[in-house]
């Protein structure tokens, strides 16, 4: 897919979820030794869950940050054009993530 940045606004930073993904990061380092230390499988299943957990509510942050900057300042310009291309730009994001 084509990166399509904000217009007016500058694309939103996300340097603020980095904490976030390096504790995502911490999560599969603890999976990785678990699996090392052949622990019981549940307990691996539980700390995969919970990293895939903190994965999907990282994606729904950055996806309210799109919607709230780049979707809506198209909409707010009153930019047909651009309006279609941000809406194009979520219906693929859908299917890619159905």
């Amino acid at each position: 897919m084509k990166i399509q940045e904000c217009e007016h606004q500058g694309h939103p930073s996300h340097a603020k979820h980095l904490s976030r993904l390096n504790r995502i990061a911490g999560q599969i380092a603890g999976v990785q030794k678990m699996i090392r230390d052949q622990r019981y499988c549940p307990e691996i299943l539980i700390q995969l869950h919970a990293a895939r957990a903190a994965l999907r509510n990282l994606e729904v942050l950055i996806l309210n940050s799109h919607l709230s900057h780049c979707v809506l300042e198209a909409f707010e310009n009153n930019n047909p054009k651009k309006q279609k291309q941000k809406i194009e730009e979520i219906q693929q994001m859908i299917k890619r993530f159905d």
